[in-house]
């Protein structure tokens, strides 16, 4: 499945799983923010004692891919497919540097 690279910039809350604080910056160079769970954006076993930021990913559907003026190969995404992650504003759509994409098998 198809995921996008993130940043987990903080530990918020203990209650389990574990809850982290992530950045998304898409192709404006605009910040976006969640709060997620641990196993829903990382494998790795995180908690408040953790070192940050950390890498992570967010599951995401590519709705469309195109190049920018610049040669910048730019795709389309949802977070909300396959597992219902949006901001803290609710957003879920972004237009990202097609090099943040990669693929999981989290199952």
């Amino acid at each position: 499945m198809h995921a996008v690279r993130i940043s987990i910039i903080r530990y918020v809350s203990d209650d389990q799983p574990g809850v982290v604080e992530c950045q998304l910056t898409d192709i404006t160079g605009r910040a976006w923010h969640f709060m997620e769970k641990v196993p829903i954006v990382t494998t790795a076993d995180l908690n408040a004692r953790s070192t940050y930021p950390q890498p992570g990913v967010i599951a995401c559907e590519v709705l469309d891919s195109r190049g920018a003026p610049d040669g910048t190969a730019v795709v389309t995404i949802d977070t909300d497919r396959p597992w219902g992650v949006a901001t803290i504003a609710g957003e879920t759509r972004f237009e990202v540097a097609a090099e943040l994409l990669t693929e999981i098998d989290w199952g």
